[in-house]
């Protein structure tokens, strides 16, 4: 007993360790990815002083990285925007953790109060430490947005989508809960009802041997030693009687006694059903009047739920009822054609009667089949043991199917899981995913237009020379006599070849490029010309 249960805790532990090396390599695997390009560029020639012991912590910074991703995933894509400062090969990595920080957060909040310090940190760096044009400023930020911001908003879509599955998941299982719950309860309201009808026939058994017990006993022929056998009888009887009092009378409902009058057969319930305006058609074997006791109920209730259900659902449709008897089964079978002038109004059927009578046929011994027929009508079939149940190892009577092989239980849905709680989580879950997919396609192009609109009066500020103004300067000019000459230029592009040269812009949005060049040579204006 002592191996077996070792063997169960290290079985139970195996999930986690599977889990833990899962993860590990997945970990090994994504630092080996962003840290292929920082490794390539750093071990390539030339080599710089210090190259090997810059790139080793700049590849443990990148591990730091990694591992602050499953712990602070905000705290990776820090590392990575630091790490670029020194090494513009750290951006690769700035996609990879911004979407796995919107993937293992669960708020917002941290995630924009990151970014608005980097952005803030960047800027001062750029704009105020490190004398970076605007244009840099512009296109540093526009990476950070589409690097960073963008795959942090994919990553939480993802999440959301996560979320919306596992709502769903678990809302099928609350309605799964609940339906089996629904369903279990009408059988035990069946078995109940049955233990009543047991307690109310067995009790008018018992209490009448116990009377002729007591006729018996003070019967005036009868010797001592045979008086006190009756009287022991009488007890054992009187005792046995109460103890059935006790076990299967709480099991009773209140309103659940049988309806079936007393000695009513299934020919006098057609019968009845006939004078109530039925077309009802019976075929009834010799000997399948003579049935058990439980057997007989099952059948007569067959027979009314089908009859109850054949007037609500097809009135005026013909019914056939036949009662055979195959061998030691009895079937019995209920069929009704698809009634004249369609079914009448009502609400739509829980199917609790059926799920209540294929308890009653379970318990009886036999199986119960019941569905619609091609032709529109309804067909009822059941199968009962003529010698009535087989007695379980439990000595209980009550022999369940193969199918039914399992003990049964209650399964009582949990209060925080009920479907209405479920449905709701469902729902909101569904509209996190539609605003995180709302939100995906459209902040980055708010965000851009938000830095255009914040760039471009800081690019175009001074240096805009429209082209009345341009057309109207002559060359050979001096510079100082020009007018309408902006008063600060552009900043040089880089792909400028000769010097001596003044750019600045007509204005464009949202990029203010150059739009013209301006040429001096000792301070006169030698050439003007519009850049393509």
């Amino acid at each position: 007993m002592g191996s077996l249960t070792a063997v169960r805790i290290l079985d139970s532990s195996s999930p986690g360790r599977l889990d833990r090396r899962r993860r590990l390599l997945s970990d090994v695997l994504l630092w080996a990815v962003v840290a292929a390009p920082v490794g390539y560029a750093g071990f390539s020639p030339p080599y710089a002083p210090y190259a090997v012991p810059l790139v080793v912590g700049k590849l443990v910074m990148l591990g730091a990285a990694v591992v602050a991703s499953r712990r602070q995933p905000l705290l990776a894509p820090v590392l990575v925007v630091l790490g670029s400062v020194v090494d513009g090969n750290f951006a690769f990595a700035i996609p990879v953790f911004s979407y796995l920080a919107g993937r293992r957060t669960a708020s917002v909040g941290p995630a924009a109060g990151v970014f608005v310090l980097i952005v803030g940190g960047g800027t001062a760096l750029n704009l105020g430490l490190l004398g970076t044009g605007a244009a840099t400023w512009f296109l540093l930020a526009s990476v950070l947005l589409f690097a960073a911001v963008f795959p942090w908003l994919v990553g939480r879509y993802r999440r959301q989508q996560q979320e919306l599955a596992d709502a769903g998941r678990r809302h099928v299982e609350a309605s799964t809960r609940e339906q089996r719950g629904a369903a279990e309860r009408i059988r035990l309201r069946e078995r109940a009802r049955i233990a009543g009808e047991m307690h109310d026939s067995l009790g008018h058994d018992l209490s009448l041997i116990a009377l002729r017990a007591a006729a018996l006993e003070v019967a005036a022929d009868l010797d001592d030693r045979h008086r006190a056998a009756a009287g022991e009888l009488r007890a054992s009887v009187s005792a046995a009687t109460e103890r059935l009092h006790e076990i299967i009378g709480v099991l009773r409902e209140e309103g659940g006694a049988s309806v079936r009058p007393s000695g009513e057969t299934v020919a006098e319930l057609v019968e009845g059903a006939r004078e109530a305006g039925m077309a009802v058609r019976m075929e009834a074997a010799p000997g399948a009047a003579e049935l058990p006791a439980m057997t007989g109920h099952a059948a007569h209730r067959i027979v009314r739920e089908a009859l109850t259900n054949a007037a609500r659902y097809a009135p005026g449709a013909p019914v056939e009822v036949s009662v055979t008897r195959v061998g030691d089964r009895v079937e019995v079978a209920v069929v009704n054609d698809a009634p004249p002038a369609g079914p009448l109004p009502a609400p739509p059927s829980q199917g609790s009667g059926l799920l209540a009578l294929a308890e009653r046929v379970r318990l009886a011994g036999g199986t119960l089949h019941a569905g619609p027929r091609t032709d529109g009508g309804f067909a009822l079939r059941a199968a009962l043991p003529v010698t009535g149940p087989v007695e379980t190892a439990a000595g209980t009577g009550l022999a369940a199917p193969s199918d039914a092989a399992q003990p049964d239980a209650v399964v009582e849905p949990d209060p925080s899981e009920r479907p209405v709680d479920a449905e709701r989580r469902l729902h909101d879950a569904r509209r996190r995913v539609r605003r995180s997919l709302l939100v995906a396609l459209v902040a980055p192009v708010g965000f851009a237009l938000v830095l255009s609109l914040v760039y471009y009066p800081v690019a175009t500020a001074g240096t805009v020379l429209d082209r009345a103004t341009f057309d109207q300067m002559r060359l050979g000019t001096a510079r100082s006599e020009l007018a309408g000459l902006p008063r600060r230029q552009l900043e040089r592009p880089t792909t400028a070849d000769r010097d001596g040269c003044e750019y600045y812009t007509d204005g464009n949005f949202p990029l203010a490029q150059p739009t013209w060049r301006l040429c001096f040579t000792d301070g006169r204006l030698a050439s003007k010309e519009w850049i393509a």
